[in-house]
């Protein structure tokens, strides 16, 4: 939760019902409060059955350059909480039969806990990836793809399902403003099975009405701005204006795009899908690009590892 004195500060920032800037909900901050309390928790299953620690499997077709770094950001937040991480490369000449080989033996491995798919497939060979994500047993399934973890979720099932983790990362945001979601107004921009759909559910059974709007919403901008939280992931650069906003809401920015910036050594720099120089005037909390929703993507794949090892150990003790 945002500290009194933080809130005391967003306060005096506003006039009446306006407020001069929004307060900055930071994901880097968010992440290693995330991290750190997950690192406890890990120690103390240690404590209890010596020598256990949870473990993940992260399992990769091709070598995207871009797959890599986000593949080595996931290894060095498990190496920092003390998950037992393995990074799993098959070649691009893989076969949707081999890979799906891959995931059956994983599956079949009692001392893995959680199990990704690094998405996309880079592959020369045509493979479906739904076939894919949902062959992931659901009980390993800690990014929350599975049909039957998406299944549970839409039915508000969420102690007994994995949560995806980029919705899951901004729920956690949104409780650092000190906002309740319960009796809100939320408005969701976008309808993907990795975010908006899954965000729609959970904003839905932690009590918020919820909208969502996408690519054939007539009246995007009036939507906008009756949301007390709003939720962007629509993968289009700078989309969301601050005039649409309501004073005062709440923005999470799930956007990640590149755009053309000559001051920067590389042409380009990256933006979220809401302007954010205007939004920050109008809103009340607001998450930035890069370090808002990205850390907290990470930090909760993190926690399901977590989740699902203290579930073995509840259930069946540990493997060995």
């Amino acid at each position: 939760m945002l500290s009194s004195a933080a809130r005391s500060l967003w306060a005096s920032s506003c006039r009446g019902s306006r407020c001069s800037i929004a307060t900055v909900v930071s994901g880097l901050k968010t992440a290693r409060l995330v991290t750190e309390r997950l690192k406890k928790e890990v120690e103390k299953m240690d404590s209890h059955v010596s020598g256990f620690r949870p473990s993940l499997v992260v399992l990769q077709v091709g070598n995207r350059e871009d797959s890599n770094l986000y593949i080595n950001t996931k290894l060095k937040a498990a190496a920092q909480i003390g998950i037992d991480a393995k990074h799993v490369r098959l070649p691009s000449t893989a076969t949707q039969d081999e890979l799906l080989q891959s995931i059956v033996s994983v599956n079949k491995d009692p001392s893995v806990h959680g199990l990704i798919v690094q998405l996309p497939l880079d592959s020369v060979n045509p493979i479906n990836t739904e076939l894919v994500t949902n062959a992931v047993s659901p009980e390993k399934d800690v990014d929350g793809l599975n049909c039957v973890n998406a299944g549970k979720l839409s039915r508000g099932d969420l102690s007994d399902c994995f949560i995806p983790c980029t919705p899951s990362g901004c729920m956690e945001l949104i409780r650092q403003t000190g906002v309740s979601v319960e009796g809100k107004h939320a408005v969701v921009i976008g309808r993907s099975k990795i975010v908006g759909a899954p965000m729609h559910d959970l904003l839905l059974w932690n009590h918020a009405t919820v909208t969502t709007c996408h690519s054939k919403t007539a009246d995007l901008p009036e939507q906008v701005g009756l949301a007390d939280i709003l939720v962007v992931g629509a993968g289009r650069a700078e989309m969301v204006r601050g005039d649409w906003l309501k004073e005062g809401s709440v923005v999470i920015d799930c956007g990640i795009n590149h755009v053309p910036d000559e001051t920067k050594v590389s042409g380009k720099r990256v933006v979220g899908d809401v302007h954010y120089s205007s939004a920050n005037q109008r809103a009340g909390f607001i998450t930035p690009v890069p370090g808002g929703v990205g850390p907290m993507t990470v930090a909760m794949l993190m926690e399901n590892t977590v989740l699902s090892a203290r579930r073995l150990l509840l259930n069946n003790g540990p493997s060995r």
